[in-house]
């Protein structure tokens, strides 16, 4: 009898559960998974599904009739152009301020600040491609401010998502620009401060301001809204401020 009231009741709780899918920046790839727990502490029959991606990627699959009731860009751009074309039924709001840093896999003199980048010793060099996201836009911008960008291009790597360029930061490069927010994830305790990493000066490049927004896919369903008033509460704006965010 008690394995049956238990099946009845799991039953009952999966009949009332609703699946969201969201797609999510590469960017904020390593937050994700804490914002998707404190959420679920409010809303524990609710699944959240993650499609992680470069934004131009995402929004092209948004555009194409991919799933997703809420898109978290990298960037406004991507958000407005959603909007624009009513793909997007809210207009698009800043839900955290991105930042990035330069990260080298082994210990460097970081005291040259984003003129390291220069030094003949680094042969290969990470970026986002600008043409796909947002912090390739934002790394180029500040490259080309700091007078160096057209003398480095020879040592580009690029990556199609800022996830991928940390990949090849820690794997096949000499040195990479990358999100800040990656350095807050656990498996990246072991590069220090001053020694593995430095934050760009924020004056070099606009800010990142990224756009949250829900899709019309999101129809009635109102565990959509619930996540996107979610991303916009305090307790969501402490998660992204611990993993490097300006909000």
């Amino acid at each position: 009898m008690k394995k049956l009231l238990i099946l009845f009741l799991v039953f009952n709780v999966s009949l009332l559960a609703e699946t969201i899918t969201i797609a999510v920046a590469a960017n904020v790839s390593y937050a994700i998974d804490e914002l998707k727990r404190e959420f679920l502490k409010t809303h524990p029959t609710t699944e959240v599904r993650i499609a992680l991606g470069s934004s131009g990627k995402l929004t092209a699959q948004i555009k194409n009739g991919a799933p997703y009731g809420l898109f978290m860009s990298a960037n406004m751009k991507y958000s407005e152009f959603l909007y624009q074309h009513n793909i997007a039924i809210t207009e698009p709001v800043v839900y955290a301020q991105g930042t990035l840093a330069l990260l080298s896999n082994k210990k460097r003199d970081l005291s040259k600040g984003v003129m390291i980048l220069s030094d003949a010793k680094i042969k290969r060099i990470a970026i986002a491609n600008p043409k796909t996201a947002p912090y390739g836009i934002a790394a180029k911008e500040a490259l080309t401010k700091a007078g160096i960008y057209l003398s480095l291009k020879k040592k580009f790597v690029y990556g199609e998502s800022i996830s991928q360029t940390l990949s090849y930061t820690v794997t096949a490069t000499d040195i990479g620009v990358i999100a800040k927010s990656a350095l807050y994830s656990p498996r990246m305790k072991k590069f220090k401060g001053g020694e593995h990493w430095i934050s760009l000066k924020t004056s070099l490049y606009k800010p990142i301001k990224q756009g949250v927004v829900l899709l019309k896919k999101s129809g009635n369903i109102k565990e959509y809204k619930e996540f996107y008033d979610f991303i916009l509460s305090e307790k969501a704006r402490e998660i992204f401020k611990k993993y490097g965010y300006i909000i």
